[in-house]
């Protein structure tokens, strides 16, 4: 598979702080990647290092599969905390003053507008736009240059429903119909697990695991914990019935994945001379895992 980004022992210290700790990431062509961790766990920090904002005290970056970064990174958009916006501008003159660096015709101006639901602003000058307006007008100054890949540092914190909405189905649009690649950091784990392919969790500047939106599935999956008398019987007598239940003893109790109705197991366990004393359901969350893993 294709490496938008790959990272090697990514380092920065401040002073004796060390805010990005030997990270080792990748991103694949075509991913849209969730960077996840608690305030000042190094996600801006690692964004900030991999744009070329700052600078690493040690390690490597390479871009699409091994570029010189001055090259690479001309094919990256960034919206990086707030978008810098001219307030007294309208949408188009704030596009307009960033083509002349980012380079982006008229007509590539008013298609982005027209892609983030800004191109009926008219005369509306950016200091007026709500907190969603102005985060979809960072994401369309993002775009210029034909970007293949957009860096988005928290583009839903403080929005309401509907902007989180906008953003979202805007960057579904961009991954799906123009296969861009995405690195998004967000305190929102539910919104972010609605667009997510794959997620690296940071905590203290290392990054604790990289994992796909799959794998997270599957391990939240909800399932059944019995209290029996046999626990090693029961699980046995479980795998050889259905092996896809995948029965695990742990302790004293018997822990099912991908169960069948809760009544047909404890039927089947009785029949078979397994006493259960206990049966319960156990759904784990995509956040009871961010919150073990760190």
């Amino acid at each position: 598979m294709e490496a938008v980004l790959k990272t090697f022992d990514l380092t920065k210290k401040y002073g004796e702080k060390i805010a990005v700790n030997k990270v080792n990431m990748t991103i694949n062509k075509g991913d849209i990647y969730g960077f996840i961790g608690r305030n000042g766990a190094g996600k801006t920090s690692t964004m900030k290092l991999i744009l070329g904002l700052t600078f690493p005290t040690d390690g490597k970056i390479e871009l699409f599969g091994g570029e010189p970064l001055d090259k690479g990174r001309r094919k990256i958009g960034s919206l990086i905390e707030a978008p810098g916006l001219y307030k007294n501008c309208t949408a188009y003159e704030n596009m307009k003053r960033y083509s002349i660096l980012a380079g982006g015709t008229d007509k590539d101006i008013k298609e982005y507008l027209q892609l983030v639901n800004l191109g009926n602003t008219g005369n509306k000058k950016a200091g007026a736009f709500s907190l969603g307006m102005r985060q979809r007008l960072g994401i369309a100054l993002a775009l210029l240059g034909e970007p293949e890949f957009l860096v988005l540092d928290e583009p839903i914190n403080g929005l309401d429903p509907e902007g989180i909405k906008d953003i979202r189905n805007i960057i579904l649009k961009l991954n799906k119909e123009r296969g861009i690649t995405f690195l998004i950091s967000s305190h929102l784990l539910d919104e972010l697990a609605k667009i997510t392919t794959r997620y690296g969790i940071i905590n203290n500047g290392i990054l604790v695991e990289e994992i796909t939106a799959q794998e997270i599935e599957k391990r939240c999956s909800s399932g059944l914990v019995i209290t029996v008398n046999d626990v090693v019987k029961a699980a046995r007598l479980l795998n050889e019935r259905a092996p896809e239940l995948n029965a695990a003893v742990r302790g004293n109790k018997v822990y099912l994945r991908n169960t069948e109705s809760a009544a047909k197991i404890n039927g089947f366990l009785v029949r078979n001379g397994v006493e259960v004393s206990e049966l319960t359901t156990n759904s784990g969350s995509f956040e009871d895992y961010f919150i073990k893993r760190i």
